[in-house]
C-alpha cells in the first residue's frame, strides 16, 4: 500500500468551548487536499490524541474519510501504550472508511524490543487495512531498533513506518533490509530531505498545512533527481521547518494555520496557547507564507 509520499498529520481544530469544530475539519481537509496532501493522519499526535476521547476519535475518523471521498489516504492513528486499548480502537476504526492505521510506538511504559514486536503483531493481526509504525523515541521514551522494525515489516500488512528517531543510520539501515514495498517516511519536515538521500519515500508533515504545494514539488523533484531544485525549496523552507517547534506541536502550526483563515489557535490542556513572544515569532512564519 502507497499512501502518497506527502501526508500530512492533520490538527483537530476547536470552538470555543473546545468541542472538536466540525465544520472547520471539513474546511482543513479540504484545503490540505487542494495544496497536496496525498493523505491526512487523523487523531496523531499534531491532532492532539491524547487529549481526545474515543468517541470523537471515531467521529473524526468517519468525517474526514467522508469529506475526502477517495481524493487522499485517511490514515487513523489509534496508537496508545496498551495494546489492548489500541485493538479495540484499531477494529472500531477500520469500519470507519479509513484507508490506514498508524500505530506509535507505546509510550511511558517502555516495552522491550519483544514488547514492541508483540504488540504490533497482535494489533496487525485485528486488522486487514495496511499500517504504518510511528517510530518517536523522544516522544515514547523507547526506540524501535531497525531489526525490529526488519522483523515487523514481514508482517503482510504492516508496510510502512513513519520515523523520527533522528537516526540516519537507522533510517538507512531500515531502508536497506526491508523490502521495496515497505516505505520510511520522515517524520521531521526538516529531515525530509536528508531522508530521501537515504531511501524514504515522503513525509508525514506538520509544515504541510501551511506550504503542502512546496512541500509536494520539494518532494517530487528529488523522486524525479532534480535534486538542486529540492535543495533550494529546502533551504527556502527550513526556518519555517524549525519555528513550527518552538512550542509543543501543533501549538505554533494551529496558531499559523489560523492566522491563515482555518481553524482556531485553542488547544485543550495540558498544551497551552503560544506565548506573545512565540506569536510575535510566528507571525513572520504566516507573513511569509502568505507572501511566496
Amino acid at each position: 500500500m502507497n499512501f502518497g509520499q506527502v501526508i500530512t498529520a492533520m490538527v483537530t481544530p476547536f470552538d470555543k468551548n473546545e468541542n472538536i469544530a466540525w465544520d472547520e475539519v471539513t474546511r482543513i481537509t479540504e484545503w490540505l487536499i487542494e495544496t497536496g496532501s496525498d493523505g491526512i493522519v487523523v487523531a496523531g499526535t499534531t491532532g492532539e490524541s491524547p487529549a481526545l476521547t474515543v468517541e470523537e476519535k471515531i467521529a473524526l475518523f468517519r468525517h474526514v474519510a467522508r469529506t475526502a471521498n477517495g481524493r487522499a489516504t485517511v490514515i487513523a492513528g489509534t496508537g496508545s501504550n496498551s495494546t489492548a486499548a489500541t485493538v479495540e480502537l484499531t477494529k472500531q476504526a477500520s469500519e470507519c472508511g479509513v484507508d490506514g492505521i498508524l500505530l506509535v510506538a507505546p509510550y511511558y511504559n517502555k516495552p522491550s524490543q519483544a514488547g514492541l514486536y508483540e504488540h504490533f503483531r497482535t494489533v496487525a493481526a485485528a486488522t486487514e487495512l495496511p499500517i504504518m509504525l510511528y517510530n518517536i523515541p523522544g516522544r515514547t521514551g523507547v526506540n524501535m531498533s531497525a531489526d525490529t522494525v526488519v522483523r515487523l515489516a514481514e508482517i503482510s500488512n504492516i508496510v510502512a513506518i513513519k520515523e523520527a528517531s533522528g537516526d540516519f543510520v537507522q533510517a538507512s539501515d531500515i531502508v536497506r533490509r526491508t523490502p521495496d514495498d515497505f516505505y520510511l517516511y520522515s517524520g521531521d519536515d526538516k529531515n525530509t530531505l536528508p531522508l530521501m538521500a537515504v531511501g524514504a519515500h515522503g513525509v508525514v508533515s506538520v509544515a504541510s498545512h501551511l506550504i503542502g504545494n512546496e512541500m509536494k514539488q520539494m518532494v517530487a523533484a528529488f523522486t524525479a533527481g532534480d535534486h538542486q531544485a529540492a535543495r533550494a525549496l529546502h533551504e527556502q523552507w527550513l526556518d519555517v521547518f524549525e519555528d513550527l517547534f518552538i512550542a509543543p506541536n501543533p501549538v505554533p502550526v494551529k496558531y499559523a494555520l489560523a492566522a491563515l483563515g482555518y481553524g482556531d489557535e485553542r488547544v485543550r490542556l495540558p498544551l497551552v496557547p503560544a506565548t506573545e513572544q512565540q506569536k510575535i515569532e510566528l507571525a513572520q512564519i504566516v507573513k511569509k507564507v502568505r507572501a511566496r
